[in-house]
């Protein structure tokens, strides 16, 4: 009975040790140390997933040994084994590359940083992809379990989902390519924030991108700004509603005129 109840409290034991503790982090542009926000924190090991916040900072259950990854646009993926540290930091490094007080940026294509992200996540692609939802074998043809797994697991949506945004992000890099400043500015004549404005109002869509040629993008670019002249705000993003506070109940003491 003694071993038998030893052998309960090792595997509990074991079983404790093995559940993930949330750990906190930060991230940091390498170059001006400076954080970052709105970035993408993947655990490879259990499958949890988290943004940081305004400060850079994020909290992610994770065990050492673990392998994170960290994405956002602008940047080069990196990989990270979580140790015994307090506090997760990353340093990442832009996809771009930046000279003091030089306008210039070396930039790479939209098509080669999408391969970058499928060669650095290509773990997600393979459980990502379901593959046939049949199987022909000696017994005939029918449902492949491996496919419908895919399909519905954690694992598979986790998986699915981070390739919606890798390719969420290779889109805006094409738009990027076409849609810029440089050429808005010349057909337009805006500047500063006006012309920051222009084009997120009018920021167009990726299909318009791939199939318009420079004559057809210079034209939308033109009826645009026309519309955007007579109503400059017509879509312009409408602030967040502010949460107010609820009232704090004042008693009012009557005075006794006793």
């Amino acid at each position: 009975m003694k071993i038998f109840t030893t052998i309960i409290a090792l595997y509990i034991l074991s079983t404790l040790s093995v559940i993930a503790q949330e750990r906190e982090g930060i991230v940091f542009d390498n170059y001006t140390k400076q954080r970052i926000a709105r970035v993408y924190i993947y655990n490879t090991a259990n499958d949890e997933m988290k943004y940081n916040d305004r400060r850079g900072e994020f909290a992610i259950k994770a065990n050492p040994g673990d392998t994170l990854i960290a994405l956002v646009k602008g940047y080069h993926a990196d990989t990270l084994i979580v140790k015994k540290d307090p506090v997760i930091v990353f340093n990442l490094n832009r996809a771009t590359i930046w000279l003091d007080e030089v306008s210039i940026l070396a930039k790479r294509s939209p098509a080669e940083i999408l391969e970058d992200r499928k060669r650095d996540f290509s773990s997600a692609y393979r459980k990502g992809d379901p593959g046939s939802l049949f199987s022909v074998g000696p017994t005939g043809a029918g449902i492949s379990i491996d496919a419908l797994y895919s399909l519905l697991s954690r694992q598979g949506k986790n998986a699915r989902f981070l390739q919606e945004l890798i390719q969420r992000e290779y889109e805006n890099n094409v738009i990027d390519t076409k849609f810029t400043q440089t050429i808005v500015k010349r057909l337009t004549h805006l500047n500063g924030v006006a012309l920051e404005d222009f084009m997120q109002q009018y920021r167009p869509s990726y299909h318009f991108i791939i199939q318009a040629n420079d004559y057809e993008l210079g034209k939308y670019i033109q009826t645009s700004y026309n519309m955007y002249r007579k109503n400059p705000s017509a879509y312009r993003l409408q602030p967040l509603p502010k949460a107010n506070p609820p009232k704090e109940e004042v008693k009012i003491e009557r005075l006794n005129p006793n």
